[in-house]
Formats: C-alpha cells, sequence, structure tokens
C-alpha cells in the first residue's frame, strides 16, 4: 500500500476538561503515538455543571496541546454536545481513547465501552492506564484542593494553574 492511498487513522480523546489537567496530557501524548490524527473533544454538558464555561476550557486546552512538546501527529480540539458515539462517527473516529486511574473508573468505562460497542460496534474503545505519577490526579481534586490553598503546580500546567487562581479570587464557589 502506499502512502496516498492509506487510510488515515483517527482517534478521539473525549473529556469534560474542567480543567485539564496534566494527566489528561499525559494522555494526549500518549494516544499521539497510535493514530495519524487525534481529535481532543471538549464535553459541552450543562448538566455535569463545569466550573469553568465551555470557551474557557476549550481555550485552556488548546494552548496546552499548543505547547506541548513530543505530539507524535496533528491534534485538533473541537467542542461537542451529542452523544459521544455520534460525534466520533462524525469526526471519522475509528478508536475512542479512555483513560483509567484506579478500579472505580474501569467499572463505568466498561459498562460505556459495552454500549458504544452496541451502538456502533465498528468504532473501538482503547484504554490507555494513567501512570503512577497522575493516578491520583483528577479535575475535581484540583478544583477542591486550589479553592482551599493548596498547592497544584504539580498537577497543571502554569496557564491552567493562573485561570484557577483567577476564578476563586473573583470569587466563584467550587
Amino acid at each position: 500500500m502506499t502512502e496516498q492511498t492509506k487510510k488515515r487513522l483517527i482517534g478521539l480523546y473525549p473529556g469534560t476538561f474542567d480543567p485539564v489537567t496534566k494527566g489528561h496530557l499525559h494522555l494526549i501524548r500518549r494516544a499521539s503515538k497510535l493514530v495519524d490524527h487525534l481529535v481532543v473533544g471538549v464535553a459541552d454538558n450543562p448538566r455535569k455543571k463545569p466550573f469553568f464555561t465551555y470557551d474557557e476550557r476549550l481555550e485552556m486546552v488548546r494552548t496546552d496541546i499548543e505547547n506541548m512538546r513530543e505530539k507524535q501527529c496533528s491534534i485538533e480540539v473541537v467542542c461537542f454536545d451529542k452523544l459521544l458515539i455520534h460525534f466520533a462517527r462524525d469526526v471519522g473516529a475509528s478508536c475512542i481513547f479512555r483513560g483509567l486511574r484506579a478500579v472505580s473508573d474501569f467499572d463505568y468505562e466498561f459498562q460505556m465501552t459495552g454500549m458504544n460497542a452496541k451502538l456502533d460496534p465498528e468504532i473501538e474503545t482503547v484504554f490507555l492506564m494513567a501512570a503512577d505519577k497522575w493516578q491520583f490526579v483528577s479535575s475535581s481534586f484540583v478544583k477542591e484542593i486550589s479553592s482551599l490553598g493548596g498547592d497544584i503546580s504539580d498537577v497543571v500546567t502554569p496557564a491552567v494553574h493562573e485561570k484557577l487562581k483567577q476564578k476563586f479570587k473573583a470569587g466563584k464557589q467550587w
């Protein structure tokens, strides 16, 4: 097969990214090694009551990916507000990347993978285990620690850290 006839492999890494953490970025970097193009889908789901607006989350993810070294493929950041499997079809993804930190993540992700496979058996789910360094990191913990004045500089980029400080300084409640 020549390079011109080779089908481009597209992967999707979805999330709320409220806010994006270094754990997310680590998984994005790893997923970029496995596909020709990676779509990072920022979920716009008001039912989750995100701390950051859609535009703020989109901006933080885009900024962090622009500054990311060691990307192995092109990466596009887009918002979505529909069923994940429909979004995956829309962007032409053949696989959905999901990060796993602990056994508790697995139970939820296992159920979601089964439902997605029922809805579209052509789209695979690929689980990436979080590195030891990032297994304890969650966006919820980051917001809680930051709201109480704790140091989160090791788990988010300086840009995200600054956005969190600004939100809390402005009186936003977590």
